[in-house]
């Protein structure tokens, strides 16, 4: 009986294939468990294995006609570009993977996604949002919306909702998602006010702790909104530091505020502010309620959007294997079919919204959802906006 083996980007080890029993589909993942934001790997991880335990517990992913058993292996891509690489290849080669999740960040998936289309391997990242990952890349996919799509979608916020006339922009310039969004966002907040509105456009570099010299910059603009596209570990620092130095105007955040050590970092100093993001978890209904619930349950927190992405892209993944069929048993053809299956994928009903592929493009048609973070913490559902 032919062995079947499938990676779904991120696993730690590159195990030989003997290790695993001809009625497993393994799936691995490309995460940062460790390095600057491990909380991104931990609730990816924990999404990833509540899901497989369900499956298992259940009998099996039920592939033309027969069931077989999920085995989750995760990578350690340290939050850094060569080590997303390595996993990519330790997947891809070393395990002989069918297909690869991850990396999450864009900074990741961009070099990782390269590796994959050329080794024409599916990868699928949940929360890549920059549109370099996928395009003129037919293996790529993404279960999230685009920066092209956030950044606009920020600034028309910005200007209908907190009557925003001018805005001040603080980003890190070496990190391709914040960078991407923060040029998405300062173009078309400025197609809405004119040249100008764009009081401030300030950077600096990852691992920075001091932005005093850059936010007094920014407060002598008088900006309505500072727009701040950082990720958890930073945003904090940030905004404790504006408002020590005098801001007084409101914090606009995208999809890396989403995360749920943001509030354990930054406590009172986001309550009241808003980010764009994927879902909102405070007043979720169905399925969504339902996988919140248990994810709590299980892990004793709420999850984040990491965790409820990494969800919706694993169970797309496993939707694409039933829909491919049997398996032929040749690595390079199922590969080929596992793709095919995704591309031509219609009203895949995730938890974080309707998904579908047009055969053409990895990227979805998908609504982001605006998250206000109320005055205890919670990240509660303010409006969805759609393409």
């Amino acid at each position: 009986m032919k062995k079947l083996v499938v990676a779904l980007l991120v696993a730690a080890f590159a195990f030989p294939a003997a290790a695993f029993g001809a009625d497993t589909i393994k799936i691995g993942f490309n995460l940062p468990i460790t390095g600057d934001v491990p909380k991104i790997g931990e609730m990816s991880k924990d999404a990833a294995e509540m899901l497989k335990d369900q499956i298992n517990k259940a009998g099996g992913l039920e592939v033309g006609g027969k069931k077989y058993q999920l085995d989750f292996v995760y990578v350690d891509n340290e939050s850094k570009v060569d080590s997303a690489v390595n996993a990519a290849h330790k997947i891809i080669e070393g395990e002989q993977a069918l297909a690869m999740v991850g990396p999450q960040a864009s900074g990741r998936a961009i070099p990782a996604g390269e590796v994959a289309n050329n080794q024409k391997t599916l990868m699928i990242s949940p929360w890549g949002t920059n549109p370099d990952i996928t395009k003129d890349r037919p293996f790529v996919f993404r279960a999230c919306f685009l920066d092209s799509f956030q950044g606009p979608t920020a600034a028309k916020f910005a200007s209908e909702e907190l009557k925003a006339k001018t805005t001040a922009v603080l980003y890190a310039v070496d990190q391709d998602y914040s960078k991407g969004i923060a040029e998405f966002y300062k173009e078309a907040f400025e197609k809405l006010h004119g040249a100008g509105s764009v009081t401030a456009f300030e950077t600096f570099t990852t691992k920075d702790v001091d932005f005093s010299a850059q936010l007094t910059k920014i407060i002598a603009t008088k900006p309505d909104v500072l727009f701040i596209p950082q990720y958890y570990n930073e945003v904090p620092l940030i905004v404790k530091q504006a408002r020590d130095l005098g801001f007084k105007g409101a914090f606009l955040g995208s999809d890396s505020w989403g995360s749920a050590e943001l509030m354990n970092l930054c406590g009172d100093y986001c309550k009241g502010q808003f980010f764009v993001t994927h879902f909102a978890a405070a007043g979720a209904q169905g399925a969504t309620k339902k996988f919140i619930e248990d994810f709590n349950a299980r892990f004793n927190q709420i999850p984040d959007d990491l965790a409820a992405l990494t969800w919706d892209a694993t169970n797309m993944v496993l939707a694409s294997i039933k829909k491919m069929g049997a398996f032929s048993g040749d690595l390079a053809k199922d590969r080929v079919a596992l793709r095919d299956a995704m591309a031509t994928m219609k009203d895949f009903d995730g938890i974080t919204g309707k998904m579908s592929f047009d055969g053409k493009s990895g990227d979805p048609s998908k609504c982001a959802v605006i998250v206000k973070i109320d005055d205890k913490g919670q990240f509660t559902f303010f409006k969805s906006v759609c393409p």
